[in-house]
C-alpha cells in the first residue's frame, strides 16, 4: 500500500494513543497534517519540529502563547482556546482525523470533522457513549467511516469481516477483570487509589484505570459496540479474560465463533483505523501461544460491579440517559482519585444518580429524535451536579 500521500490529523497528540499514532505515522511515512493538545505544549513542541505539521491546536490559551514565542521559527499555524481543534479541523485537507482526546471534550472534534467529510478513527469512548445515536446519524448522512481504536471494538470489527450481519448471533466482549477480579464487595471496601490503578495487563490514564476497576469502561464499550455495530445490549456478551490475549469475539448463528487474537499493543488498532482496515506488515509481535500456554474465561461478577448491567439499561432506556451515566461517573472517578469517597462510592452514587434520572420523563422522551447536543449538555451537568449533592452526604 502507497501510504506517503496520505494525510492524518490526531487530536490528543501528547497522549498514550496520540504518540503510538505518531510511531506508526513514522513508520509508514504518512504526512502528518495536523495535532491537537490540551496544555501539554513541551511535547507538542517536540512534534511541530519532528514532524512539521500545518497546523497545530491548543485548549489552554496562556499554554498556546507559550508555544508561539517556541516556534515562531516554524511556518505551523497555531489555533487557541476551548473551540479551537474544531476550528483547526474546517482548514484540514487529511483523509482521517485519529481522535484520542480525553472524555466529552473529544465529542464536538468528532462531529465538525463528520460534517467537514473525514472519515474517523475513534479512541474517544465520550463520542459514542454520551451522542451515539447523533454521531452515528451523521456518519450514514455525511457518507464517511468511522473506525474504532478501541482494542475490543477493532477486534470485533475484524471478526465481522467473516460474515453478513444478518449471520451474526451476538458479539463477545472481553474484559481483563482489572485489578479486583473475583473479590467481593465487602473486600472491596477497603481499596486504596492506589490499589485500583493497578491494571494488570494494560498502562492507561488514571481515569480509565479506575473505569476498568469498576468494570464501568467495559459498560461504556457495550454501549459504544451497540451504536457501531447496530446491536441490542441483549446481544453483546461480555467474558473476563485474564490473559489479554483474545480481544473480542463474534458468535455466528451456525455455532461457529471467530475470535481477534494478538498482543496488548493499541498500535495494532491504530494502524489498522488509519490503513482503512489493512494489516500493515510488522506493526507488532505475534503471540507465543506456547508460552501462553492456556487462555480462560469466566462471567463477571454483575452483583458486585453493578455499573456493567447499569450501562445497558441506560443504553436501551434511550434520550440522554448514557450521557448522565458518563457525567455522573466522570465526577464519582474524580472524587476518588482525590480521597473524598470509597471505591464502593463510585458504583453506589452513579447507580442512583442514574435511577434518579430514569424516572424524570423529560430526560428520556425527545419526541423519538436522537437528543441534540445543548440537550445532552444540560443532563450531564445536572447529572453532575446531583451526584456532587449525594457525595457531600456520605
Amino acid at each position: 500500500m502507497k501510504t506517503e500521500n496520505k494525510k492524518i490529523a490526531i487530536l490528543g497528540s501528547s497522549g498514550s494513543i496520540g504518540k503510538q499514532a505518531i510511531d506508526i505515522a513514522k513508520r509508514y511515512f504518512l504526512n502528518v497534517e495536523a495535532l491537537a493538545v490540551n496544555s501539554d505544549v513541551k511535547t507538542l513542541e517536540a512534534q511541530i519540529r519532528e514532524l512539521s505539521p500545518k497546523y497545530v491546536s491548543v485548549v489552554d490559551e496562556k499554554a498556546a502563547r507559550e508555544l508561539a514565542v517556541a516556534v515562531a521559527d516554524t511556518p505551523t499555524k497555531i489555533f487557541a482556546g476551548k473551540d479551537a481543534s474544531c476550528e483547526m479541523i474546517t482548514h484540514l485537507e487529511c483523509d482521517t482525523v485519529l481522535n484520542s482526546v480525553v472524555g466529552t471534550a473529544g465529542l464536538l472534534p468528532t462531529l465538525t470533522a463528520v460534517e467537514c467529510k473525514k472519515n474517523i478513527a475513534l479512541a474517544n469512548k465520550e463520542t459514542l457513549v454520551t451522542a451515539g445515536e447523533l454521531v452515528m446519524g451523521k456518519i450514514r448522512e455525511k457518507g464517511v467511516s468511522l473506525l474504532p481504536v478501541d482494542s475490543e471494538h477493532c477486534a470485533i470489527h475484524q471478526c465481522l469481516r467473516s460474515g453478513k450481519k444478518n449471520e451474526v448471533a451476538k458479539l463477545i466482549l472481553t474484559a481483563s477483570g482489572g485489578p479486583f477480579f473475583g473479590k467481593s464487595r465487602e473486600e472491596l471496601a477497603g481499596v486504596t487509589v492506589s490499589d485500583a490503578l493497578s491494571h494488570p495487563t494494560w498502562s492507561m490514564g488514571k481515569k480509565i484505570t479506575i473505569d476498568s476497576a469498576t468494570l464501568m469502561n467495559k459498560g461504556f464499550e457495550v454501549i459504544e459496540a451497540a451504536h457501531l455495530f447496530d446491536m441490542s445490549t441483549s446481544d453483546i456478551d461480555v467474558v473476563v479474560h485474564r490473559e489479554s490475549v483474545v480481544h473480542s469475539m463474534v458468535a455466528y448463528r451456525d455455532g461457529s465463533v471467530i475470535a481477534q487474537m494478538g498482543v496488548p499493543d493499541m498500535r495494532t488498532c491504530i494502524s489498522y483505523a488509519l490503513f482503512d482496515t489493512q494489516h500493515m506488515q510488522g506493526v507488532s509481535q505475534f503471540p507465543d501461544f506456547a508460552k501462553i500456554a492456556k487462555l480462560t474465561f469466566a462471567s463477571p461478577d454483575e452483583k458486585t460491579f453493578t455499573l456493567l448491567p447499569l450501562a445497558r439499561y441506560a443504553f436501551e432506556s434511550g434520550g440522554t440517559l448514557a450521557a448522565i451515566l458518563n457525567a455522573a461517573n466522570d465526577r464519582a472517578v474524580d472524587l476518588f482519585l482525590k480521597n473524598k469517597i470509597k471505591f464502593t462510592d463510585i458504583m453506589d452514587l452513579v447507580n442512583e444518580t442514574v435511577h434518579k434520572y430514569s424516572k424524570s420523563k423529560d430526560r428520556l422522551a425527545y419526541h423519538g429524535k436522537a437528543p441534540t447536543i445543548d440537550e445532552i449538555s444540560q443532563s450531564a451537568l445536572e447529572a453532575e451536579n446531583y451526584l456532587l449533592e449525594l457525595a457531600e452526604v456520605k
